[in-house]
């Protein structure tokens, strides 16, 4: 599997990371559902097991910043 690929993605979660740390729930919303794409298409066609371990590394990453962005939302209606 090209390392590229993972490039891709370590760029997308820092995206994400920002919009966090922007306050900007949507955008980081979009980009997450951007990212697990790539994620999608990576484990179809991953064959080595250090691929998959990364994928999976990734997916919990994909996860918890979701739960982030979950509480964004919150926060946005709370003050309001």
């Amino acid at each position: 599997m090209e390392i590229n690929k993972f490039d891709q993605v370590k760029s997308g979660v820092q995206e994400i990371i920002d919009f966090i740390a922007e306050k900007n729930a949507k955008g980081a919303n979009n980009k997450l559902v951007e990212v697990s794409e790539e994620l999608d298409e990576l484990l179809d066609f991953a064959e080595e097991d250090e691929d998959l371990i990364e994928i999976s590394r990734y997916q919990v990453l994909l996860n918890q910043l979701h739960q982030r962005i979950v509480g964004l939302n919150g926060q946005a209606t709370t003050s309001l």
